[in-house]
């Protein structure tokens, strides 16, 4: 079967909340090549307009900082094959597959809905992250423009926010990551899975180069902005050993500090990640499926808080070490400067204008 270049998943998963099963893009061109008609156009990008109540998620989860997340887009066209947000596509309908990046649900109203959150005397300032599930830098920014709306409006109110991405679309907003930072406002982190583009571009396809990812660090670093490095996930066999040079690489750029976080293959991603592991990597598949069972008590995926995200065994442990002497050899302690509640402002109902 053809594979689809520029998309991360190479087919569609059925979704677990629909009794009834429906027919797979991929059996669609089979149908076509059988009948002998044009196979070469691939699926567009589908944007739809969704109308949410509510932009705010309040975080739960013990192995998460912060208290809030808000998401302007659903699913992600970066196309990340072990990316865990996909399963919560299928909330939505959709497969946690191929239609996790091709069809976007967009929040046009995200802004307005935070700004509505903020003048409620209710509202207590705290950080929030953004996104918490899928990257709010995606290219879907560039046609809709709603994350720098939401950064206009915690500038306005004075909200600290985290945001994590994989994408440059970043540097489009340095103006206002600047204003914000005079604040104390503002934190990064930037995503960085490996340093092999032949990797990245199969791992992550749409994701920005590491070269970009690497120039944006040097931007944030070089205006102030506390910038971080999450190299996440790490994969077992396939991008474990580049832990030292990612760190060397990103130190020189000016990160202050890495994190990480182990694969984990939970729900339909297991499949999905399989599927694109054996197409890509046939010569080394089983090894790396296998670790990353040994990080996970003999599963693809384990959920339990606290070990989740750094799985547990022989291999992780190393991986945690690993990363344990990068930071001692290539990042040097630095204490960001804590989020300051007192600079929020209740701006009055209807005063617009930022400052």
């Amino acid at each position: 079967m053809d594979y689809k270049k520029g998309r991360g998943a190479q087919i569609n998963t059925h979704n677990r909340f629909l009794q009834h099963s429906y027919e797979t893009e991929d059996d669609y061109l089979e149908f076509l090549r059988i009948n002998g008609e044009d196979t070469s156009l691939e699926r567009k990008t589908q944007y739809l307009e969704v109308f949410p109540k509510t932009i705010l998620n309040k975080v739960t989860s013990p192995d998460l900082r912060g208290e809030w997340s808000m998401n302007p887009y659903q699913g992600c066209e970066h196309g990340c094959t072990y990316c865990y947000a996909r399963n919560s596509h299928e909330y939505w309908g959709y497969s946690a597959g191929s239609e996790f990046e091709q069809v976007i649900l967009v929040k046009k109203n995200a802004p307005q809905l935070l700004e509505q959150a903020f003048q409620k005397r209710s509202w207590q300032p705290h950080g929030i992250m953004l996104s918490g599930n899928t990257d709010c830098y995606q290219p879907a920014e560039q046609t809709f423009g709603i994350t720098r709306q939401l950064l206009e409006v915690l500038l306005k109110y004075r909200n600290p926010v985290g945001i994590i991405t994989k994408n440059a679309l970043i540097q489009r907003d340095m103006d206002l990551l600047e204003e914000m930072n005079r604040w104390n406002l503002v934190s990064v982190s930037i995503t960085i899975t490996s340093l092999d583009e032949k990797i990245r571009r199969a791992l992550e396809p749409r994701t920005a180069t590491i070269q970009r990812k690497l120039d944006t660090i040097r931007m944030l670093a070089g205006r102030k902005i506390p910038v971080n490095v999450m190299i996440a996930p790490v994969i077992p066999g396939l991008t474990s050993h580049e832990i030292m040079n990612i760190a060397e690489a990103v130190s020189e750029a000016g990160a202050h500090f890495i994190n990480y976080t182990m694969v984990r293959l939970n729900g339909q991603i297991g499949e999905i990640f399989m599927d694109w592991l054996f197409r890509n990597f046939p010569d080394r598949a089983q090894k790396v499926k296998h670790l990353i069972e040994s990080c996970h008590d003999g599963k693809l995926n384990d959920s339990e808080f606290g070990r989740r995200m750094r799985g547990e065994g022989q291999f992780a442990e190393q991986v945690k070490q690993t990363i344990k002497l990068a930071r001692r050899k290539y990042l040097k302690p630095v204490d960001f400067p804590a989020y300051d509640p007192n600079n929020f402002l209740r701006v009055p109902k209807g005063q617009y204008k930022l400052f």
